[in-house]
């Protein structure tokens, strides 16, 4: 964890010299929820952490993967162990950029896309995002919710499971940023 808060600190010290207004969220919280025949499953973690640049319109998150947190203590370890290999790929990271024209400057709540590329289990690939930017006495929040097909990263569900694993999990991101330049 110290490591991605170097990384979001490091980037924001940078766009600072710069003199750009990045934004930086270590709390971000993920949710994932599959829904099988079954079973459905639920996790979530805030351990995430995040960066915008308004002015470049770059957007990171990266979150370990370990961090998850399940109702059932077995689906913690299945999930880290079998399916994530969170030893292997300790993280899952985004970068991409916010698509559009909204000014993110001003105060409002914006429908934004984002695209760019999601890197989970080793694997990346690309993803076009549906969101929201909330912009409100110059305090930016981010949410959105999106799906993951999880053969898209290599993640293998065994046969005997298959009943009880969703082929493509919902996840559910929101993060409140706050200026680079506030401790």
């Amino acid at each position: 964890m110290q490591r991605i808060f170097i990384i979001t600190v490091f980037l924001a010290c940078a766009a600072t010299a710069l003199g750009q207004d990045v934004r930086s969220c270590r709390n971000v919280r993920l949710r994932f929820f599959s829904s099988a025949p079954l079973e459905d499953i639920e996790a979530t973690t805030n351990k995430g952490v995040s960066a915008i640049n308004p002015a470049s319109r770059a957007i990171y998150f990266k979150v370990p993967v370990n961090t998850f947190q399940f109702k059932k203590k077995l689906m913690q370890e299945h999930f880290n162990e079998n399916y994530l290999e969170s030893d292997k790929y300790p993280y899952a990271e985004f970068k991409g950029k916010i698509l559009g024209d909204a000014d993110l400057t001003k105060d409002g709540s914006y429908p934004v896309e984002t695209e760019g590329d999601l890197l989970i289990h080793g694997v990346s690939k690309n993803y076009r995002v549906a969101g929201t930017i909330t912009v409100s006495g110059g305090k930016m929040s981010a949410e959105a919710k999106f799906n993951v097909r999880v053969a898209d990263h290599h993640i293998k569900i065994p046969s005997l499971v298959v009943k009880n694993i969703a082929e493509v999990v919902e996840v559910t991101m929101t993060a409140e940023y706050q200026a680079a330049t506030q401790p």
